[in-house]
Formats: C-alpha cells, structure tokens, sequence
C-alpha cells in the first residue's frame, strides 16, 4: 500500500487544483479538468515520467477503485418514486431512446472501425450516463484500464460541448423550460453535465432534466446485466473465471438507490454524498487522463473523435424527438 501513496496524493492534489479551475472559470466543469490535467501530467516532461513511474500504482488503484466507488454513490441521485411519476408511457419511451442510442452510437463507432471494447464502451457512455456506464461496462467485460481512457474522455468533453451548445440550441428553437429540460435530461451524459446544462432555463427545466436523466441512470443495472451475461456466454469454460454478471458495485448501486427511494437518509447525508461522489469521480478521471500519452492516442483518437461527435449529433437529435413526445 506504501507504494500507492505517492500516486493518491498526486490525485488528491490534481482534485483541488480541479475545483480551483472550476471556480475561476465555471463554464469549466470539474470533471473535464480533471481530465485535462491527467493529460497534462501524463504528456509534459517530468511529470510524464512520474505518472509513468512513481505515481503509477496509486493513480492505478484510483483509476479503478474510486470510479468504482462514486458508481455507488450515484445511487443516492435516484428515487423509484419520482422516476415512477413520470408514467408508463414516458418509461418505455425513455427505454426505447437508451435502447436506440446505444445500438446507434455503437454502429457509429464500428462504422469507423474504433479497436477492441471502444464501441461498447462509447455507446454505454453515450447513451445511459456517461464515466458511471464506461466504468461498470468495463468491468462486466474484463477491459483493461487503459481501454477506457479514449472513450472516458471522449463522454466527458462532449458531455461538456453540450453544456454550451445545447442552452444556445433551445433558445434557437424557443423550447418551453419543461420540454428543454427533458431533451437535456434525454441526450447530455453525465449528471451534472446534465444539471449544469439544464439550469439555464430555470427551475422547471432542471426539474424535468433531472428525472429523466435519472430514468436513463436506472438503465445502467440492466444494460449491464445484459452485456455481463453476453460476455459470459461468449467465454468458453477453459478460458478461466468467467466475467461477474453483475458486478458487486453495481449491486452497491442498486442499493443505495433503494435507500434513496425509502427516504431514510436525511438531506444533509445525500449532500455530502453528492460532494464525495465528485471527489471520486475527478480523482478518477485525473488518474485516467495521467495514463493517455497522446502520441498513442492518435492511433484512433482523431477517428474515436469523428465517431463520438457524429453520436452525440444522434443522441442530441434523439433526445430532443423524445422531449417533444413527452410534451406531447
């Protein structure tokens, strides 16, 4: 453990000089400058030997572990009673948008011949909720750490593109609050991405984006179910320990989610969740950044690129068809 030490203060610094960031410049997420500096660290002379070097085990064990942990805790985010507000109709519909995403984004992505567990990856992320969904996707599918990192990236700057395009796009179009609230709710990845996008129109907007986003976050426990057991079905029983079905965080999601529903938590604890969730999460995506060496991420970055930005075009276009019928 005394090995991991160097790496975790590393993140632990990289963390604060994130909230920083975000601080002086808010249009900056935090979680997209924790990635941009994990690239920083990973490229420039003297620090890419550290992370290389001394910092790698830590940053390793917060690459894995912590992402693993803020999945859990995104659980707090959802309740089955406000989801359930929303209706059959409106359910199905939502399941048929992540349904469609995903088997679009993924088609995408093998349209443009991205290499290994990418495609997957990418349409998880694209389509359900961003890092969460690449991070328990990995994991039922036994993809190395270093395969997440392009489409970790990729969900989060374009999660982040969203939070500027999509406020200028609604009132282009002159999208009532609810309706634009539900079409960020329906195509931005992330959470917060989400929330951040949303709260520019208002109340009403953030209200509706938030239980439409947490509808598709529900999704993650089954999407990943699926891809689990379809991962253990193609594993021929030589090859080892098969791949979990479903992975003990995910069921630590599942719970915490059924804790959040019963509302026996009290709103001072669900905060300060929320705050630690973040924490994880940028400690996480800084320790990915650090192990992206832009000279290799050039082998199928520019092609990881046009893929991601033709299915967030898709997703956009899909979310937006499906804020309408919910209006309707």
């Amino acid at each position: 453990m005394r090995g991991t030490v160097p790496g975790l203060l590393t993140a632990a610094a990289a963390v604060v000089a994130s909230f920083l960031v975000h601080l002086l410049l808010p249009a900056v997420p935090v979680l997209t400058a924790a990635v941009v500096l994990g690239l920083l660290a990973a490229n420039v002379p003297g620090s890419a030997a550290m992370a290389a070097g001394a910092w790698k085990p830590g940053l390793a064990l917060a690459a894995r572990k912590f992402l693993r942990l803020g999945i859990v805790l995104l659980g707090l985010k959802v309740s089955l009673v406000d989801i359930a507000g929303l209706g059959w109709t409106a359910l199905l519909l939502i399941v048929a948008l992540v349904l469609a995403a995903f088997a679009g984004t993924y088609g995408i992505c093998r349209l443009f011949r991205l290499p290994g567990d990418e495609p997957v990856l990418i349409a998880a992320g694209f389509s359900i909720c961003g890092v969460s969904a690449i991070g328990a996707m990995a994991a039922v599918r036994r993809t190395r750490t270093e395969e997440t990192v392009v489409p970790v990236a990729l969900v989060t700057l374009c999660g982040t593109l969203a939070i500027a395009v999509l406020p200028l796009a609604g009132r282009m179009l002159g999208l009532p609050a609810e309706v634009f609230g539900s079409w960020a709710g329906a195509s931005v990845h992330d959470v917060g991405q989400v929330v951040a996008t949303a709260q520019t129109a208002g109340t009403a907007a953030l209200a509706a984006a938030v239980v439409v986003k947490l509808a598709r976050v529900v999704l993650l426990a089954p999407m990943t179910a699926a891809a689990g057991l379809r991962a253990r079905r193609a594993q021929l029983p030589l090859q080892g320990k098969r791949p979990p079905l479903v992975p003990l965080f995910v069921l630590g999601f599942l719970a915490l989610i059924l804790v959040r529903t019963w509302g026996v938590l009290p709103g001072a604890a669900l905060e300060t969740a929320a705050v630690l969730q973040e924490l994880l999460f940028a400690a996480a995506l800084f320790a990915l950044g650090a192990g992206v060496r832009v000279r290799a991420l050039f082998a199928s970055g520019v092609r990881a690129a046009a893929a991601a930005l033709t299915s967030w075009a898709l997703i956009s276009g899909l979310g937006l068809a499906a804020a309408l019928l919910l209006a309707g």
